[in-house]
């Protein structure tokens, strides 16, 4: 089984802000960005807790993206990243093997190898993907021109 999330950034790192939206839409384009990000939301809607961390691996590897970006001197125009976390039953119940990140990013004045530098950077050390060290995480990282 899997579960997908996107996150849609636009801007800088500290001064852009982004959507996420779930597979289910239980999140529809629900803003955040780094204010929103250390605020307590409300939290009514519901979702469960496999597209939330879908949701938030896409939302934190953006956002650490774009601040990569932002501090090698380009900032990106837009950055989409989807997350597939994959949830397997086994004899012991369920668990977490793996989440695949896909992000496309288009930003001006800068070239493919920085790029892939700065991309790899941001999915090792992200928040969410440090917490989720361990599953295996993959990205396909896509400079949009």
């Amino acid at each position: 089984m899997n579960r997908t999330a996107q996150a849609v950034w636009r801007g800088s790192g500290p001064e852009g802000s982004g959507h996420l939206t779930t597979q289910s839409r239980a999140l529809s384009e629900l803003p955040y960005s780094a204010k929103l990000r250390f605020q307590n939301e409300d939290g009514t809607l519901g979702t469960n807790p496999e597209e939330l961390i879908a949701a938030a691996h896409a939302g934190c590897f953006s956002m650490a993206l774009a601040f990569r970006l932002t501090a090698a001197g380009s900032p990106a125009e837009s950055i989409e990243t989807d997350a597939r976390l994959e949830l397997v039953k086994g004899d012991a119940g369920w668990h977490i093997p793996a989440i695949h990140l896909t992000a496309k990013a288009k930003v001006p004045g800068i070239d493919e190898a920085k790029f892939q530098e700065l991309a790899a950077d941001a999915k090792a050390n992200c928040p969410v993907s440090q917490v989720l060290a361990g599953a295996s995480i993959t990205l396909t990282a896509t400079l949009l021109v």
